[in-house]
């Protein structure tokens, strides 16, 4: 009963009520303080996006490439060049596990993101990485004098990006 009586003593005193209370303030200015800085997973985000980003510019000039070598194949193509639009980056299609119930004419549907590791590891499980989308492409050619070159060179480019024909510009290159 020696520490209670004690304890009774030091609430009682001023100067305890007082330490208490600057204490409690301080508490609480530390806690304000601390949402105000910045915080370090905001900076991961950022290198993650900033990767992100390159591997789509990385995937657009290898595509415009490998479609610049295929081209210049096709006869009296001659020297090409490739520009492609690329409409949207890399895109992360997340596994997920659905429920879905039936009674009294009632349907309800629940669907949740697979999710692994633990506490706070846990991380969405990535199901596809889709590649970046292609929109439209402008194709230089030194060989489009002619018309049936211009024609082979746009239908190539449209079958091999599989977008429509309409989103494909062929010019000669100067």
């Amino acid at each position: 009963m020696d520490i209670l009586d004690k304890l009774k003593e030091m609430t009682g005193r001023k100067k305890f009520s007082s330490a208490i209370a600057v204490l409690g303030t301080a508490g609480l200015l530390l806690i304000m303080i601390s949402s105000l800085l910045p915080e370090k997973a905001g900076e991961e985000t950022v290198t993650v996006s900033g990767d992100i980003l390159s591997e789509a510019e990385t995937y657009c000039t290898d595509t415009e490439k490998r479609l610049a070598s295929f081209l210049s194949r096709i006869d009296g193509a001659g020297e090409v060049k490739v520009y492609l639009s690329v409409g949207s980056n890399e895109r992360y299609i997340y596994a997920s596990e659905g429920k879905h119930s039936r009674s009294d004419g009632r349907v309800e549907e629940e669907e949740k993101y697979v999710m692994t590791g633990s506490g706070s590891e846990k991380k969405a499980l990535v199901e596809t990485v889709r590649t970046p989308e292609i929109c439209s492409a402008v194709i230089a050619a030194s060989g489009c004098d002619s018309a049936a070159v211009q024609e082979r060179l746009h239908k190539a480019a449209s079958a091999a990006l599989d977008i429509p024909t309409g989103k494909v510009y062929v010019t000669k290159l100067g």
